[in-house]
């Protein structure tokens, strides 16, 4: 399965707008959560929000080993390809450190959910996720990655795999990468020169 399919097979176009803003909320854009130190310069932000972004870039929630997982999560879901980089490679994992602390309640979904998928491994293959075979990583992620096909007793698999591709959407299309993979430029000036010559050709008006 290549980049693209998965990512529509997957579902990430259906990320709802409220993830993202809840990932990137008002006055902390992605600059400041990855930079939390050069946000005192920018419009709208007060001295205790600095300064409580630096306190949680400072803190670590996830163990080596749960972001170990993570990483590998995260490029499964959006891989690197002939356009753009990964997901690791827009420092999503890193977003997500982040986020768990910034919004507490996802902390024991996402670590809870990490337990779930290493147990489930450690049954199938005698071996924690993160040191699985590709194809035995790709077998369980099978198994979780599409909410209808998957079988009874796998309820929490789908869930915690929900929650890790809208986190992983949610940051990797507020990052640099993720914004020039979609091809948005924002506003930015440009030069008009006339109706197109094709166009003027379409009604008989060349050389008007």
């Amino acid at each position: 399965m290549n980049r693209r399919d998965s990512l529509k097979v997957l579902g990430l176009t259906a990320v709802s707008t409220a993830v993202l803003l809840d990932a990137c909320k008002p006055g902390e854009d992605k600059k400041a959560l990855e930079n939390p130190e050069g946000a005192a310069s920018e419009a709208g932000r007060e001295e205790w929000e600095v300064e409580r972004d630096k306190k949680l870039k400072a803190e670590k929630f996830f163990t080596a080993h749960e972001m170990a997982t993570i990483t590998l999560l995260a490029d499964i879901i959006i891989p690197k390809d002939g356009k753009s980089g990964s997901a690791s490679d827009a420092k999503v994992p890193d977003f997500i450190e982040f986020i768990v602390k910034d919004m507490p309640e996802h902390q024991t979904p996402m670590r809870g959910g990490l337990r779930w998928l290493d147990l489930q491994c450690l049954n199938r293959f005698e071996k924690s996720f993160k040191d699985a075979s590709y194809e035995q990583k790709i077998e369980m992620i099978d198994q979780i990655a599409y909410p209808k096909k998957a079988k009874p007793g796998m309820e929490q698999g789908v869930a915690f795999f929900n929650l890790m591709r809208n986190l992983t959407a949610s940051g990797f299309f507020t990052s640099e990468i993720g914004v020039k993979d979609i091809g948005y430029v924002g506003n930015v000036p440009n030069k008009w020169e006339g109706v197109p010559a094709d166009v003027l050709k379409q009604y008989g008006m060349e050389g008007v």
